[in-house]
């Protein structure tokens, strides 16, 4: 069971929009009232600042022991396609309690952060040497038992991957640890579920890694797995991936999937970085979510999504940490608006409107693009209103980057002027994860994460 909750804010972010004195009550993870205008009750905690949490939507938990490591220019210089090989090869090390031990710590970074869900775009499915581990649930339960020691709502997408490129090209030594058929990844999919039962919260969804990966009959043996679930994609990353698709099939990725694929709102495309006005005006009109990772688009050097024609159509929009070179909430949305206003050389770019605050803008944004890309239609509502679960964070309202803040201005000022160093509490299905800015188990999640490093990269 979950543990009750009451709480008190001197502001809070409801979806009717800022309000003063707010009292929440919860119970068994899901919110029974808010009270906005009401003085504090007797055991009520009492914070200043409340927001609902955001949804990470697009993860490679295991990413999180490679930051830093790969930021040195190469004798023939870099881009993403360089940076995969140095992935390949850390991954290549990597066992199920290694798995453990670098989510662990992600998962915990995120609720620091600001996220209190995570989609987890899970590729890694066999052992170190390629071959199928006896049981095929078994690094599922990895991350669900990451996911049981941090307090993350886990979303976890079982990635199907079988082809090294287009057109059903051979994958290469370094790919074998992800690559399956149809009939095994089926296996691997219901172990995986399976694996996660237990986990209070959890959910689940299936994705294709990329159309370089699969067939289209493969593409669609895939949906079929996920009944009514979410379904994620890579997708028009870089302007390689579009060429090769020119070449295999006489269109681009996004305009292929448009024509070939039954998408709309169950659908994440991530990235979707080098897709045009006329393709993203049609995932517009068909509900899907584009699943942005502005951070590591920029450490990667994909490119700039074009993010406010997409926006001004309609397209709906969430936030993902992906490689985990850094994992800031506050970044990831900063960035966005960012690479907007060099993209157009102006600022404010992602307001919704005319005096607009651009920070909630974006808020608000991420947060109804980010939790449809991690739960079914039908899931319920979001945020901090009745019958939601209780997903919260609160800032530390004497922090300088605050001060004579109200309203609007917070988000813009976390956003633009602050960082995760301004959290202070996160709640999660209404257990409170972190205080004080710390995971309520960093010290255990970190010193297990530091052997675990040293031992990688000995």
């Amino acid at each position: 069971m979950y543990a009750m909750a009451s709480l008190w804010f001197e502001s809070a972010l409801l979806p009717q929009g800022w309000a003063r004195d707010v009292r929440l009550t919860a119970a068994d993870g899901l919110i029974e009232r808010v009270l906005p205008g009401v003085a504090p009750a007797d055991g009520d905690e009492r914070h200043g600042i409340g927001l609902p949490g955001l949804a990470n939507l697009h993860s490679h938990a295991f990413q999180r022991g490679l930051a830093g490591l790969t930021e040195r220019r190469g004798s023939d210089g870099d881009s993403f396609w360089t940076w995969r090989e140095l992935m390949y090869r850390f991954l290549g090390r990597i066992g199920p309690e290694e798995l453990e031990a670098l989510a662990a710590l992600a998962f915990a970074e995120m609720l620091e952060a600001g996220f209190t869900g995570v989609g987890e775009f899970h590729y890694l499915h066999h052992d170190r040497d390629g071959r199928p581990v006896a049981d095929p649930g078994e690094l599922a339960a990895r991350l669900g038992a990451a996911a049981a020691a941090t307090g993350i709502g886990l979303t976890l997408l079982p990635t199907f991957y079988a082809h090294g490129g287009f057109g059903g090209a051979p994958p290469g030594e370094r790919q074998r640890r992800f690559i399956n058929d149809p009939g095994r990844f089926a296996r691997i999919v219901e172990a995986s579920r399976s694996a996660l039962r237990a986990l209070p919260g959890a959910g689940g969804g299936v994705a294709a890694h990329s159309l370089r990966a699969v067939t289209p009959s493969e593409l669609a043996e895939v949906v079929a797995l996920a009944p009514g679930g979410v379904i994620h994609i890579h997708i028009a990353e870089q302007l390689r991936e579009v060429d090769d698709c020119l070449a295999w099939s006489g269109r681009r990725p996004v305009q292929w999937m448009l024509e070939n694929a039954p998408v709309d709102e169950r659908w994440c495309l991530v990235h979707a970085t080098h897709a045009t006005a006329a393709e993203l005006e049609q995932v517009a009109a068909r509900d899907a979510v584009v699943g942005l990772c502005p951070v590591t688009e920029s450490n990667l050097g994909d490119g700039i999504f074009p993010a406010a024609g997409f926006v001004s159509a309609g397209g709906r929009l969430g936030l993902g940490t992906d490689s985990n070179v850094r994992i800031d909430a506050a970044e990831e949305l900063r960035t966005l608006e960012y690479s907007q206003r060099l993209a157009h050389r102006a600022r404010n770019v992602l307001a919704a409107a005319p005096e607009a605050s651009t920070g909630r803008s974006l808020f608000e944004a991420a947060l109804a693009g980010g939790w449809q890309a991690l739960r079914p239609p039908g899931s319920g509502p979001v945020g901090l209103v009745a019958g939601a679960p209780l997903d919260a964070v609160t800032l530390l309202r004497d922090h300088p980057s605050l001060t004579g803040r109200h309203g609007d201005e917070t988000l813009d000022s976390w956003i633009f002027a602050g960082d995760r160093g301004l959290i202070d509490c996160v709640w999660c299905a209404g257990v409170r994860v972190v205080s004080g800015g710390r995971h309520r188990n960093r010290e255990a999640i970190v010193a297990r994460y530091a052997r675990t490093l040293r031992s990688l990269l000995a």
